[in-house]
């Protein structure tokens, strides 16, 4: 979780721990002049520590570097390095990878420098197995040695030397997978260096006691427990616990991040192949003509490459926007500091500091009091409908009036020495108040009765051509209480925050999110009576044009209606009548004069069928008449068509407007 130093070089003073899964570790100690710091992490805490890590320096002249374990795999960390060493690889296989490096073995009591020529194992033989071989160039000459016949073998080049060890600790660290370390650098002489930094950690969790006794007011203690999963221990530390919602995420720095980049190649001159040319007769006008008509032709491929190169680097915005990046860049951090200044002010974090040193070994726990102080709060009972039980709960409703916010957890509560149960409780801020429940009373029984018979009470409002109808229903629930105890008792009586409907009966002392708090008190011995009367309404509206006259007759017979509404729609039913009477006049007519048609064209029919028997000119002279009878009725009754068309539209006109004008 938190790092471990090496040797006694940055020891921990300062842990601070947070409620959404992270801690701030401040380290300080002494560094000799010319030496560095070394702190050691898990590789999962990298990114927050690369993300947070702060340095403070006194003495010296600064840090000059912060270096860590790059977290890319081991072969990818030993490609920088000019040489391998690999598994089983043999002497003489190492040296031969640094040909041309100068050297000096030690033999003996005499020493042998030269250039490095070459290094190979030599074939065994049946009865010895094979012999390294090292060549070296010496003062102009060539020589072999054995270089396992030398003590030690030195590189003149200290660079390699450095290789060498850089190679080999790259292979140290790789073998603990888990561990990253951190290496500060600092330049000068001897120097203090603080850093701070945070990691995940366990949340420090909180749990009460609230103590009832013969003082007026009862006592809480507040407890803080703390886990130490860091490894190693913490002496004599200074602990805050911080309580809040900060905002904290895990950004990925420390895994490396390669961008893939396109592969762009310049176009390449194409070799041309020799072409013989035939000589010319004769090169006539038409063609210079055409010849000078012709497009250039096209540019070479190196001056397409370089218009090429030209607009990509115009893309890019070239050195000028690179300067321009780069101001942008300083801006952006001015404006982070800013903000992030800001955001400090205005969080909304309380912190308890816990006023002594202390001391928490690897792996263990310890609980610490942050909170002990007498608050305000009164006995209560309190009564939940929903929870299907007929006894109400013993609750304490708590005032903070310590001054400092309380973090939320667990309260056990001891009333006259003795337990009395467990409740939990959420974060109290200064001068806030929390109720908490923690026992069943069995001294009281309650009772609901829900009055179904629902109360409505119509209202009508015309607007518009619209008739708008709320009806108010009423819903009455009723608590009955019995309280068998001696005592009296303060009970606060929950009931839901439903949508849609508004209280008429008495204002509750408080209201949640979802529910009313309603306070009854009840004496000794005695049973009362408790109703809560909630309001619903409900609208409809209906559009008037398209009733008939009789769904207008039952709106004017209703007797919720007021005087002026009923005259109003009663003219409107008047007109509807007379609309109503006037198209039953015109269907009958239309009827008519149907059947008038029907008739007709019998008549006709009849008239062409007999005129071509002999001897009935007399009944086709009567159907004749007959016919233009008919045809003087069919012209009267058009015309009562028409005038019944004109009377109606009129009787249209007419309520229309009057729907429009009338309300009420």
């Amino acid at each position: 979780m938190s790092a471990t130093s090496s040797a006694a070089d940055l020891n921990v003073t300062r842990v601070t721990l947070y409620k959404h899964g992270v801690g701030y570790f401040e380290r300080a100690g002494d560094i000799p002049a010319g030496e560095s710091a070394t702190l050691q992490f898990q590789a999962e805490e990298m990114d927050d520590v690369l993300k947070s890590l702060t340095i403070e320096q006194r003495g010296g002249e600064g840090v000059s570097a912060v270096r860590y374990d790059s977290s890319d795999p081991l072969s990818k960390r030993l490609e920088v390095f000019p040489f391998r060493l690999g598994d089983n690889i043999s002497l003489s296989a190492v040296l031969d990878q640094f040909k041309g490096a100068e050297v000096t073995l030690q033999i003996g009591g005499r020493e042998v420098a030269g250039r490095i020529v070459s290094a190979r194992t030599l074939p065994a033989t049946q009865n010895e197995s094979g012999q390294e071989q090292l060549v070296l160039l010496a003062d102009g000459a060539l020589q072999t040695v054995d270089p396992f016949a030398s003590a030690a073998i030195r590189f003149a080049d200290p660079k390699i030397q450095t290789q060498f060890n850089d190679y080999l600790s790259v292979l140290s660290r790789s073998r603990n997978t888990d561990k990253r370390t951190v290496t500060i650098e600092s330049q000068g002489g001897a120097a203090r260096i603080a850093a701070g930094y945070i990691t995940p950690t366990p949340i420090w969790k909180s749990s009460y006691r609230l103590i009832f006794d013969k003082e007026p007011q009862p006592l809480l203690e507040g407890w803080a427990i703390v886990d130490n999963t860091s490894g190693e221990d913490w002496e004599n530390v200074r602990l805050s616990l911080v309580s809040g919602l900060p905002v904290s995420f895990i950004n990925r720095l420390y895994e490396p991040r390669y961008l893939q980049r396109p592969v762009v190649q310049l176009a390449q001159d194409r070799a041309w192949a020799p072409k013989i040319h035939g000589g010319a007769i004769e090169e006539p006008e038409s063609d210079m003509a055409l010849a000078k008509a012709m497009p250039a032709p096209p540019p070479a491929p190196m001056a397409e490459a370089r218009a090429y190169r030209q607009s990509v680097v115009g893309a890019v915005g070239g050195y000028a926007g690179a300067a321009m990046a780069d101001e942008s860049f300083r801006n952006e951090i001015s404006s982070t500091v800013a903000a992030t200044a800001v955001k400090a002010e205005l969080g909304d974090l309380f912190e308890y500091a816990i006023d002594h040193p202390v001391t928490i070994r690897k792996s263990e726990s310890a609980m610490l009091p942050f909170f002990r102080e007498r608050v305000q709060a009164r006995r209560l009972y309190i009564y939940d409908a929903d929870n299907g039980s007929q006894h109400p709960l013993r609750a304490a409703e708590i005032t903070n009036s310590a001054g400092a916010t309380l973090d939320g957890g667990a309260i056990t509560v001891y009333d006259a020495g003795a337990y009395a149960g467990e409740a939990l409780v959420e974060t109290i801020k200064a001068g806030d108040k929390r109720l908490i429940s923690y026992a069943v009373d069995l001294g009281t029984r309650i009772t609901t009765a829900f009055d179904s018979s629902s109360k409505l009470q119509s209202e009508f409002h015309f607007r518009r051509g619209v008739i708008t109808t709320k009806v108010a229903q009423r819903e009455v629930k009723t608590f009955t209480i019995r309280n068998v105890d001696p005592n009296a008792k303060k009970i606060i009586l929950e009931h839901p925050v439903r949508p849609g409907y508004n209280l008429l009966s008495a204002k509750p002392a408080e209201t949640t999110a979802d529910a009313y708090r309603f306070e009854v008190d009840v004496e000794p011995n005695a049973t009362r009576k408790f109703e809560i009367v909630e309001e619903r309404v409900y609208s409809q509206q209906q559009a008037v044009t398209n009733m008939s006259y009789q769904q207008l007759l039952s709106w004017v017979n209703n007797k919720d209606l007021s005087a002026e509404g009923r005259q109003q729609l009663e003219r409107i039913a008047a007109l509807k009548r007379q609309i109503a009477d006037a198209e039953a006049q015109q269907q009958n007519v239309e009827q008519e004069v149907g059947s008038l048609d029907q008739d007709q064209n019998r008549l006709r029919s009849n008239i062409s069928t007999l005129r071509s028997v002999p001897g009935q000119e007399q009944q086709v002279q009567q159907y004749s008449q007959r016919l233009s009878a008919q045809e003087t009725r069919l012209i009267e009754l058009r015309d009562q068509q028409a005038t019944l068309r004109n009377q109606t539209a009129q009787l249209q006109t007419q309520l229309n407007n009057l729907i429009e004008t009338m309300e009420f």
